[in-house]
């Protein structure tokens, strides 16, 4: 069976192809393109209209991508910012106008869930339980499981809401810092309320922030995702980069050659929940995983 999967969050929409048949996956196409849907959300509880136009351009090249692969399947997952906008429906309808699907705005927890199946599908069981931590655009999920999914708290730290509420200058202030680590730490602290982190054994880290960050620990000469997936980055490492992020400007980081523009201004607060993710939790390393809530999506349809 073919599938579609398309995961719409804060930041990026994505869309990924394949074949699944059984435990049998084989990737047909996948790609990435950073919208911004969720830009001011988290300040005007709205979405702006520019960038529903934007997310609805992306959704249409999809659209032409998907027909042309001979797809027989396709659910489109809508997360953080669609949940958090009071006026959803504008988006909402233009997708369905586009795909002739019905958009599912998926609460936290089922994100998390979706995002434990893809970044856990390639883990040896020797290496669970597993700490799933999915850094977005607008929330962070935590999901701890072996083979299924024990328990799971989505707190709203994601790296484009931290970046709009604290981290305001590039390089961001010493105040913008401490801001954001005591709002960062308390959403910690509560995920921690229902996710026992001291029952983890891997730390898995998912999605572009903790992609990239393991780009920056390997010193990578462009961005890889073979090399990049399933690396060990040690948490003195993240903690490293995380300090050089908030000691660079806007055209430093952009330089750097393994850099989505996309993430050029949102990198440092993402980098910082993930560094206090590793404070808190008492890893000591993440594995870094290429595979999340997309391949997660699209597993379900095997289920």
């Amino acid at each position: 069976m073919r599938v579609a999967a398309i995961d719409c969050g804060t930041n990026s929409i994505r869309l990924l192809i394949a074949d699944i048949s059984g435990t049998n996956f084989r990737e047909i196409y996948r790609e990435m393109e950073i919208v911004r849907l969720g830009q001011g959300v988290d300040k005007t509880g709205q979405f702006d209209p520019e960038a529903v136009k934007r997310t609805l351009e992306a959704t249409k090249k999809y659209a032409q991508v998907i027909a042309s692969k001979g797809v027989e399947k396709i659910r489109f997952c809508a997360t953080s910012a669609t949940r958090d906008a009071t006026n959803r429906h504008l988006f909402i309808d233009g997708v369905r106008e586009i795909l002739g699907i019905e958009p599912e705005v998926i609460p936290g927890t089922e994100e998390a869930a979706l995002s434990f199946m893809g970044a856990t599908k390639e883990l040896l069981p020797a290496d669970g339980s597993f700490l799933v931590v999915d850094i977005g655009g607008g929330s962070t999920e935590f999901v701890l499981g072996t083979a299924k999914v024990n328990s799971a708290k989505s707190v709203n730290i994601g790296c484009v809401r931290m970046s709009e509420r604290h981290l305001t200058s590039q390089p961001p202030t010493p105040e913008q810092i401490a801001s954001a680590t005591k709002d960062i730490d308390a959403a910690i602290n509560d995920a921690g309320s229902t996710v026992d982190f001291t029952q983890a054994q891997t730390l898995v880290a998912v999605a572009g922030t903790a992609t990239t960050i393991a780009a920056a620990a390997l010193d990578l000469p462009a961005y890889d995702r073979l090399a990049i997936h399933l690396s060990r980055i040690s948490a003195e490492k993240v903690h490293e980069v995380a300090r050089m992020y908030q000691s660079m400007t806007r055209d430093e980081i952009a330089a750097l050659p393994y850099m989505h523009p996309g993430r050029v201004d949102v990198i440092t607060s993402g980098a910082l929940v993930l560094s206090r993710v590793m404070t808190l939790t008492g890893a000591i390393e993440f594995v870094a995983s290429e595979s999340d809530i997309l391949d997660g999506i699209a597993w379900g349809f095997a289920l």
